[in-house]
């Protein structure tokens, strides 16, 4: 599969890459807090997760988010999570921004891999969740101004590879998954939008997907690319 199209290659209607994502920068990213999670971390069981983020860079910063289940039995797994929240840089994503992103699927049932922006509580858009329970389908979510589809390819499947593309539209968010258009939203994020990106892998608690077997004890899902084009 191709990769992320560099900057000389971007069209000109996607404008300059503005941002490259070093995962390992800690001018770029913070990791193991969010203020998508109550308190800024590090559980979140309100939303199904069985996640204790950590700031141990061997769970995000080399890029292989990954979670390992806690040997204490009070049934948290510790989990890996990079954001541009807080970070020095402090990127944000706009109106009309493009994000590109190469991801390896977790193969094991129970992990919840995603890309995604929050801030202020909310200006949430999904650029893809995955649960490997349903192996051939990405959820593709933007809960700005609502509108959502759940999108089936033969070559979604654990473990795969996917390039992911969105464009953060005013009035419509558009998802390319392997180069096709897989949803097309006409909501849009507004005119006026922008919010920091999330990286990172939860662990599914049970409530809408399986927790992961009781014989397995780590989970884990690739980003080897993730770039910003603006125009």
């Amino acid at each position: 599969m191709p990769r992320p199209r560099s900057a000389a290659a971007s069209p000109a209607d996607d404008g300059p890459v503005v941002f490259t994502a070093d995962f390992a920068s800690l001018a770029q990213w913070v990791a193991g807090r969010s203020s998508a999670y109550p308190d800024g971390g590090p559980v979140n069981p309100g939303d199904n997760k069985l996640d204790y983020l950590v700031e141990d860079p061997s769970y995000s910063r080399g890029g292989v988010f990954r979670a390992t289940r806690n040997p204490d039995g009070a049934g948290t797994w510790n989990a890996g999570l990079l954001t541009t929240e807080g970070s020095a840089e402090a990127f944000m994503v706009r109106t009309g921004d493009v994000l590109e992103a190469r991801v390896r699927l977790p193969a094991q049932v129970g992990a919840w891999p995603a890309i995604w922006t929050w801030r202020d509580g909310g200006q949430e858009v999904d650029v893809f969740e995955y649960h490997p329970d349903n192996p051939d389908l990405l959820e593709l979510t933007n809960h700005v101004n609502g509108g959502q589809t759940y999108f089936r390819d033969s070559r979604i499947a654990p473990g795969a590879w996917l390039d992911l593309r969105v464009r953060f539209g005013a009035r419509s968010v558009t998802w390319w998954v392997n180069g096709v258009r897989a949803f097309r939203d006409h909501a849009g994020v507004g005119r006026d939008w922008q919010a920091y990106l999330i990286v990172n892998l939860s662990v599914c608690a049970g409530r809408f997907h399986p927790q992961p077997p009781p014989d397995v004890t780590e989970l884990s899902f690739e980003v080897s690319a993730l770039r910003v084009y603006r125009r």
